[in-house]
């Protein structure tokens, strides 16, 4: 195949088409007609010699022929763009710029106040726009709508680009009169209710389920290694909501340090290690290979960068 008499446009339909898996929504993506787009994964068709897309009970699938050429054409279109992108200083005392983060309850909870505060003294007219886990998704990240995701990654595109924030362990917050504090050990620990916070990701949640440990995350992983549960009376999926439970009940949160310690000074409140070992984890950041070089972008990675360690020192 010569190159030279490819129309290189087909690339960006293909990618589109990739993703969407429909002929409409990809055309929508575009801002073409539907028979323009049509037309595109015919030629498409006919210059692969391959279907590309088929039609089964569950709607438009890729052959296995485009499963293999989707991330290689993702990563074609990243690099152009992100080359071709202007290079534009940045100058943070003048700005209007609105910059996007997905955080999760946690990240938000922890970065984004002296984060907020970083920009009004550096850049006052800038705006910090906060969105959760199931606002966006990974398509939002890559594509550049969102600036920054912050969060636990367990599996990522290999197009994006991550930096560690910190580390954090775990600690255990009850009301200061809660009888558990009387004798707390493991033993004690077990036989209290407890409140469970989610780890949130990309996507909307559903409901829990309290036998279902594989899906209850870091504390109950811990408790199930020693052969033990905790008995969970409700389900939250914030953490202030958590503390806030066991402010008003004989209930124990078991959650981030970070989170607990914006409490350590509320004199109702008891912060503890938990009674039994919980493996740290780890908070990331991640972007799209778009805005690596942005002025805008860089400087913004390092006031989250700063926070963090601010934070963690």
């Amino acid at each position: 195949m010569n190159i030279s008499k490819v129309d290189l446009n087909l690339l960006v339909y293909l990618d589109t088409l990739l993703r969407e898996c429909n002929v409409t929504r990809a055309a929508n993506q575009l801002n073409i007609t539907q028979p323009a787009m049509s037309n595109g994964l015919k030629r498409l068709r006919a210059l692969l010699n391959d279907p590309i897309l088929v039609r089964t009970s569950d709607g438009m699938v890729p052959t296995e022929r485009a499963k293999e050429l989707q991330p290689v054409v993702r990563g074609v279109l990243l690099t152009l763009e992100e080359t071709l992108q202007p290079n534009r200083d940045f100058e943070p005392a003048t700005s209007n710029r609105v910059f996007r983060i997905m955080a999760s309850d946690y990240a938000a909870s922890t970065l984004a106040p002296m984060l907020l505060s970083r920009l009004q003294t550096f850049a006052p007219d800038t705006t910090l726009d906060i969105v959760t886990p199931s606002d966006v998704t990974f398509h939002d990240v890559e594509n550049g709508k969102v600036d920054m995701a912050i969060n636990r990654f367990d599996n990522l595109p290999q197009s994006f680009h991550q930096k560690r924030i910190w580390k954090d362990s775990f600690s255990c917050v009850v009301n200061a009169n809660n009888p558990v504090l009387e004798n707390y050990s493991l033993d004690a620990y077990l036989k209290a209710r407890h409140i469970w916070v989610s780890k949130t990701g990309f996507g909307v949640g559903v409901g829990m389920d309290p036998a279902d440990v594989q899906k209850l995350g870091w504390v109950d992983e811990a408790l199930a290694h020693f052969g033990k549960h905790r008995n969970i009376a409700s389900f939250t999926r914030n953490y202030h909501v958590a503390i806030h439970l066991a402010k008003a009940e004989n209930l124990i949160a078991t959650l981030p340090t970070k989170v607990a310690q914006i409490y350590k000074n509320d004199n109702e409140l008891k912060i503890m290690e938990p009674p039994f070992p919980i493996p740290p984890f780890e908070l990331d950041m991640i972007w799209s290979p778009l805005l690596h070089r942005d002025a805008s972008h860089i400087w913004l990675r390092q006031q989250i960068a700063d926070v963090a360690e601010t934070l963690s020192s």
